[in-house]
């Protein structure tokens, strides 16, 4: 699995505990999966609009500090809310998408599909959620996929060499042991490390989809607003709105 995720998987020590009660089936931790490279642009530029706020506040005159503090409420919960707080948690019973403005729970029972095309994609109980952690990037996708084929059109291209002395060696051009692991014609390739990130995600969620069982009819997610950050945000647009107006 790709380093972008964080994983907390079974039988690792610490991160696996019993229920109580004899003969009860272990508990894990859950498994979270989030994009690394947004939650770091998310932290710095976070740490941008605060300094340039707190400096607003503290070295401005008139009507600046109260914009400082505005702008603040406005941007900080939207920074946040798009780069640090979406990540999808799974376990055996269920499925949590923290999507900026929703949080989406749904028992496996309750999930019909999860795909990944030009996004990824949640259907449950006839709904559709996008998947804001799990960016699908094509470009990763469309090189990775031409590495793939390249090893597997790697046996054909290399043949059999001689080495120094005549003896016949299967060594690909550069020397021995350069040569990356090739699956055969017509194997999956999922697992492979010229899987796409996401593509990769998907796949280990609907494997856990499939081993919960066939989808119930009527089941739902249920949905929650993260009025917590929607909140600051309006406030803080209003007061800057307000300000800049008068």
């Amino acid at each position: 699995m790709s380093d972008s995720q964080q994983q907390n998987r079974p039988g690792q020590g610490p991160d696996t505990e019993d229920t109580p009660g004899s003969g009860s089936a272990p508990v894990y931790a859950d498994q979270v999966f989030r994009s690394y490279p947004g939650a770091v642009a998310g932290s710095v530029i976070l740490l941008l609009v605060l300094w340039l706020c707190v400096d607003a506040v503290i070295n401005g005159k008139g009507r600046v500090p109260l914009e400082g503090v505005a702008a603040a409420l406005l941007l900080v919960p939207l920074i946040g809310a798009f780069s640090l707080w979406p990540c999808v948690r799974v376990n055996a019973e269920r499925l949590v998408v923290r999507n900026p403005f929703r949080t989406i729970t749904a028992p496996w029972v309750a999930v019909e599909s999860i795909q990944a095309a030009l996004s990824v994609e949640l259907r449950s109980g006839g709904q559709k959620y996008q998947v804001w952690a799990l960016p699908v990037s094509m470009r990763q996708r469309k090189r990775n996929n031409r590495n793939a084929m390249r090893q597997l059109a790697d046996p054909i291209r290399s043949g059999s060499r001689r080495g120094r002395f005549g003896a016949k060696t299967d060594f690909p051009p550069g020397g021995p042991g350069l040569r990356s692991r090739s699956a055969a014609p017509g194997q999956a390739i999922s697992g492979d490390p010229n899987r796409a990130w996401a593509d990769g995600v998907v796949d280990k969620l609907n494997e856990m989809r499939e081993q919960a069982g066939p989808p119930v009819v009527g089941g739902a997610a249920a949905v929650r607003w993260t009025w917590w950050i929607i909140a600051p945000a309006v406030v803080g647009l209003v007061g800057l709105v307000v300000l800049l107006a008068s």
